[in-house]
């Protein structure tokens, strides 16, 4: 496997994934803003999305990858069946649970949304629009299995692709939106069910080379399958923290006319980079770190954990530093147009700010979780994720009265880099890791050039700063030519100084 290239393939599917969906949240903007309507299909949306990014974006992977190429390595047939169980189990399991929920559905969103509670005509429409959209749960789940599937195989572009489906979807909505009003967030909804269950087919195409569904009821749940599900649980929580702190957010903000939307569009934003610099690296690398794991290759394990880290910086401490300089006018440029007003620019703005400051953190727990994962350790990341969760909920609440929503995102900073540092430590302790002398100097190398990058940056900030202003109509093309340009200079510099070569393309692990 190319490290460095099946990144670029599951990062590449994965941007115009986030691009896609950058468009449908300017169209989402410029018809809803940061309204009442907003506030309540970004809770309904966010409850699906939030299992989507759980199970989708790794979680699910974190658990399965494992133990089925465990199985592949000593016998493929029998993994096939390993597969097929954990199927039907998790078949009927998500139906059950989808059932359940859509029955109790206004304690549910209650419970999601307490702020709504009060406002009769607020809840009722929020219970109404999350029936809607809640099947997706059941379809973005077994999607994720195929993912997962495919991912073993090595094989990273239908995975990374499928989400782009969703998008085209409610882009393909929102253009008729003049038409709809009111009625548009009803469309909206069932755009996102009907989105899951056209990737599920889509997935299956690919999936078939594989593996293929065979419907059995009769389980026999063996060790193997008992282990599995003892390590998903753990693992989605653990994998899935920033997520969950995300919607823990979101939770607290319901108290707060429109402070659900503000953390919406920010989280939007720094979500772009945590793909590739968390999500898509700890994807690729966990089914060759779990098959060296398996046949105890440990320098080869040491290598592509040090590249992994490496490459998670590398993008993502440049990211933090351009979102620290210009998160104002990078959420004008973006959503500054129509509802979204100059007052939601600043507060989406001071929100993308501070998470910003913890990208690198949520880069870190993504590929720290994954050296857990391949040794088929959940439960150190489920207990030090569970800290940081009690941590942030501490936090939010303690200050959310005296400074409102604006807490949330630094209290998610705050929790996200203590979780990091304390699967480091976990990862020494248990002499599952160790930085090689190459990475020390990498790293130095990485800051350098980030810093650089970031002057730079303010300096085209400030060279457009009269036309990055929030009624400037051309404002997003000089905030893109300044992000080229800014990348640009970050990548000659990083050539220049060798804080990445262009031989770590070629490597192989």
């Amino acid at each position: 496997m190319n490290l460095v290239k099946s990144t670029g393939t599951f990062g590449f599917y994965t941007i115009i994934s986030r691009l896609l969906g950058y468009l449908r949240d300017v169209l989402i903007a410029i018809f809803l803003g940061t309204s009442f309507l907003a506030d309540v299909f970004f809770v309904a949306f966010r409850i699906p999305n939030t299992f989507r990014r759980l199970f989708a974006e790794g979680t699910f992977n974190a658990a399965f990858v494992p133990s089925y190429t465990s199985e592949l390595v000593k016998n493929k047939s029998k993994s096939k069946i390993f597969a097929n169980e954990i199927f039907n189990l998790l078949f009927l399991g998500l139906f059950f649970l989808v059932l359940v929920i859509e029955i109790f559905m206004p304690t549910f969103v209650g419970l999601i949304a307490p702020g709504f509670v009060k406002n009769t005509e607020k809840i009722e429409l929020a219970i109404n629009l999350t029936r809607i959209t809640f099947p997706f749960l059941m379809f973005v789940s077994l999607s994720s299995f195929f993912s997962a599937i495919l991912n073993s195989h090595n094989k990273f572009a239908a995975a990374s692709a499928a989400p782009i489906i969703l998008n085209l979807i409610l882009i393909g909505i929102l253009f008729f939106g003049n038409y709809l009003n009111d009625e548009l967030i009803y469309y909206l909804s069932y755009g996102v069910s009907i989105a899951g269950l056209l990737q599920l087919i889509f997935l299956y195409k690919f999936v078939k080379k594989f593996y293929v569904i065979k419907f059995n009821f009769r389980f026999k749940i063996n060790n193997k399958v008992k282990f599995f599900f003892k390590k998903l649980l753990p693992s989605i929580f653990a994998s899935g923290v920033t997520q969950i702190n995300i919607l823990v957010g979101t939770i607290i903000a319901s108290f707060q006319a429109s402070a659900v939307s503000y953390l919406y569009y920010a989280d939007r934003i720094y979500q772009i980079n945590l793909a590739i610099a968390g999500i898509a690296i700890g994807v690729v690398i966990l089914p060759q770190l779990s098959k060296h794991i398996y046949l105890k290759k440990k320098n080869k394990i040491l290598q592509i954990q040090n590249k992994a880290l490496e490459l998670s910086m590398f993008l993502s401490l440049p990211a933090s530093v351009a979102l620290f300089i210009g998160s104002e006018q990078i959420i004008s440029a973006l959503f500054g147009y129509g509802s979204f007003t100059e007052e939601s620019v600043l507060n989406s703005a001071k929100a993308l700010y501070y998470f910003g400051l913890g990208l690198p953190a949520f880069a870190l727990i993504k590929v720290f979780s994954t050296f857990f994962f391949a040794n088929h350790d959940t439960k150190t990341p489920f207990y030090i994720s569970l800290i940081s969760v009690i941590l942030n909920i501490f936090i939010s609440i303690y200050y959310f009265k005296n400074i409102g929503f604006i807490i949330i995102p630094i209290a998610t900073t705050i929790s996200s880099w203590v979780n990091s540092i304390l699967l480091f430590i976990f990862l020494k302790n248990k002499d599952l890791f160790q930085f090689s002398k190459i990475f020390f100097i990498r790293f130095t190398k990485i800051i350098f050039a980030s810093i650089m990058m970031g002057i730079f940056f303010r300096y085209l900030i400030l060279t457009f700063e009269n036309q990055l202003v929030y009624d400037y109509y051309l404002k997003s093309f000089y905030l893109i030519l300044s992000v080229i340009l800014g990348f640009a200079f970050y990548l000659i510099m990083s050539l220049f100084i060798k804080a990445f070569k262009y031989e770590d393309i070629k490597l192989r692990y």
